[in-house]
C-alpha cells in the first residue's frame, strides 16, 4: 500500500485549462491520474505513463461507478464544464440557458452521488470546482452562474451525509475568479469587455492579478492534501482564500 496521500486520482475535463494543469501537478507529484475528457489522445504522451487517459462523457453515471469500482481512486477533481451560449438572458432560448446545467452541474452530482453510495474510501477527496460567478452572478452567461451555484450546494449536502454516515470522505469547492487560463473565462472575458466598450488586455487589467491555471493546480493540491482545509476557497491571482 502506497504511503502517499493520493496514489491515484479522478480528474474529469482533464484534456485543458485547468483540468490539464491539476492532472499535469498530480502526475508529478507521483500520483496516477485518471484523466477523464471526450479528447485526451495526447494526454498520455506529453505528461506520462502516470496518466491513464478515458474518454468519455463525465455526466455519464455509469461511468462514475465503473471507474470508481475499478480505479479506486482517493481523490476525485470535479472540473468538467461546457462553455456557456453568451448573450444577455432575453436572448437566451431555455437550452442555451440551461447547458451549464447539463454538463457542469450534472456531473458534479453523478461522481459526487456516486463517491457517497460505494463508497469512497475514508479520507478521500472529492474537490468540485465551481465559479466566483456564484458569488456575483453572471449575466451574459445564461445559466452558468446559478449552475456553479448548485455545484455549491451539492458540496453541502454531500459533506453533511459523509459526516453523518461516517464515511470520512471531504468535500470541498474552488470557486475561481474569471481568467483567460480557464478556456471557458477566456470566452466570458471577451464578451464582457465588449459589452463594457473595453479592449480585453484592459478588461483583465481592470480586475486584478491574473489567476493561472497552475496556481489552480497547486491550490488543488495543497487544500486537497490538508485535512483542515476550509471547506470553500475563493480563487484569485493572490491565492485560495477561505469563504465564510
Amino acid at each position: 500500500m502506497s504511503d502517499h496521500p493520493f496514489p491515484t486520482a479522478v480528474v474529469t475535463g482533464a484534456s485543458r485549462g485547468f483540468g490539464y494543469a491539476i492532472t499535469a501537478a498530480l502526475a508529478a507529484s507521483g500520483t496516477r491520474v485518471v484523466a477523464i475528457a471526450r479528447d485526451v489522445r495526447a494526454m498520455r504522451d506529453e505528461l506520462g505513463e502516470a496518466v491513464f487517459p478515458v474518454a468519455a462523457d463525465a455526466t455519464d453515471e455509469t461511468l462514475a461507478q465503473d471507474v470508481i469500482r475499478k480505479h479506486r481512486p482517493s481523490l476525485l477533481v470535479l472540473n468538467a464544464g461546457a462553455t456557456p451560449h453568451m448573450a444577455p438572458v432575453h436572448e437566451q432560448t431555455w437550452d442555451t440557458f440551461s447547458r451549464n446545467w447539463h454538463v457542469d452541474t450534472r456531473h458534479v452530482f453523478a461522481w459526487t452521488r456516486t463517491a457517497l453510495r460505494e463508497p469512497l474510501a475514508p479520507g478521500s477527496v472529492v474537490v468540485s470546482m465551481s465559479s466566483g460567478a456564484a458569488l456575483g452572478g453572471s449575466p451574459l452567461s445564461g445559466g452558468y452562474a446559478s449552475a456553479k451555484a448548485a455545484v455549491r450546494y451539492l458540496r453541502g449536502y454531500a459533506a453533511d451525509e459523509s459526516e453523518r454516515s461516517g464515511l470520512g470522505i471531504r468535500f470541498v469547492t474552488l470557486l475561481p475568479n474569471m481568467t483567460l487560463a480557464g478556456g471557458i473565462g477566456s470566452v466570458a472575458a471577451e464578451h464582457y469587455a465588449a459589452s463594457q466598450g473595453m479592449d480585453l488586455d484592459t478588461f483583465i487589467k481592470g480586475r486584478g492579478p491574473a489567476l493561472t491555471a497552475e496556481q489552480v493546480a497547486k491550490a488543488v493540491l495543497d487544500i486537497a492534501q490538508n485535512p483542515d482545509s476550509a471547506p470553500e476557497y475563493r480563487l484569485g491571482g493572490e491565492g485560495p482564500t477561505p469563504i465564510d
